[in-house]
């Protein structure tokens, strides 16, 4: 009994995590934005994600990271892959979504219906070196 309790508690804290991920990264968006770092304003929030992007630590029905990207008019392809590489080449990001059960990176105007999206895993180097920390 009391292990359904722990389990209970570890999900609810992760869930508290992946929640306060996203909400950090809105303030810094929106942080950058106003102060004219940053030409668009970015929103995240929790999608269903790609399923052909499931991994072990997947979470059911929340897989995906979706960046909204407020423009006011519909972004060119390039456009948004850069806004994904912003994420893509933050590597300990990347695995920090996926040990929270991301599996998909979503990146969509507010204006238009193109999007684009990419397999978390496949940029992780999972299985790989990390590199070495200088101290």
């Amino acid at each position: 009994m009391w292990h359904k309790i722990i389990e209970i508690a570890g999900w609810f804290g992760e869930m508290r995590e992946r929640y306060r991920l996203i909400k950090d990264f809105n303030n810094a968006a929106k942080i950058a934005f106003i102060s004219g770092m940053a030409p668009t304003l970015l929103e995240a929030k929790i999608t269903m994600g790609e399923s052909s992007y499931k991994h072990a630590f997947s979470k059911f029905l929340g897989g995906g990271f979706r960046i909204k990207a407020l423009s006011g008019r519909e972004l060119k392809r390039h456009e948004l892959i850069e806004i994904g590489r912003v994420v893509l080449d933050n590597g300990e990001l990347v695995r920090k979504l996926i040990s929270l059960g991301w599996d998909t990176l979503e990146v969509h105007a507010n204006e238009g219906y193109n999007g684009a999206k990419w397999c978390l895993s496949e940029h992780a180097n999972i299985g790989g070196f990390l590199p070495e920390q200088n101290d």
